[in-house]
């Protein structure tokens, strides 16, 4: 069913805990990461560190917890082209500390669109287009310039000046969730327009593609 954006909450992940050892990735429609005493517990938002480029420096939701193993939820690894089996191992991280972005406004996206590369072969007289990925996301939106000292300001200011590795989460109305690893770009200079609330300016730089979930 379709919906709006009204009502929608974004966070920023403030804190990563420290690394923990990932030994095994599997091959499977959700991977079974193995970790030894990682304890973490369902529902953990984790960062993965992976030997496999397509997982390395993505978020995750987990769930099927166990003492030793976790199970990336919406990862599926079962390509083996892609997914090189006894492959995958390196570390996870776990979002240890959100901090909620309070009155923001105009949030928009740009980016992520289909890449190509024009091709045309000496014996033939009809160029062909080849795949050649997506350009970087990026999102930018707005924020009351008073709201600074408030936890969400310090906190989009602190990420933007150590340049820290970042994990966006959006929480719709509806219950839908989507994880973006970032980095922030925040600019404390005040944009005054006559009639509209004064406000400062944030960019989300993507570092990988968005994780999504249903509910």
């Amino acid at each position: 069913m379709a919906r709006t954006p009204t009502g929608t909450v974004h966070s920023v992940a403030t804190l990563l805990a420290n690394a923990k050892t990932v030994t095994a990735v599997t091959n499977a429609a959700e991977a079974v990461v193995s970790s030894t005493a990682h304890g973490y517990s369902n529902g953990d938002i984790v960062v993965m560190f992976s030997s496999w480029g397509r997982l390395n420096a993505r978020a995750f939701r987990i769930k099927g917890v166990t003492t030793d193993s976790f199970i990336l939820e919406r990862a599926n690894t079962t390509n083996t082209e892609f997914f090189t089996p006894g492959g995958g191992a390196g570390t996870v991280q776990k979002v240890s500390t959100w901090v909620d972005l309070d009155k923001t406004m105009n949030h928009s996206s740009s980016g992520g669109e289909a890449k190509t590369v024009t091709v045309k072969f000496i014996e033939s007289d009809v160029e062909i287009v080849l795949n050649d990925g997506f350009s970087a996301v990026q999102r930018t939106f707005e924020m009351d310039a008073d709201m600074i000292g408030t936890p969400a300001y310090e906190a989009l200011k602190t990420l933007s000046e150590t340049d820290a590795f970042t994990v966006v989460r959006r929480r719709a109305k509806s219950g839908a969730v989507s994880l973006i690893p970032a980095k922030v770009s925040f600019n404390e200079e005040e944009t005054l327009t006559e009639g509209q609330a004064v406000v400062v300016k944030g960019t989300f730089n993507a570092q990988n593609v968005s994780t999504r979930y249903p509910s």
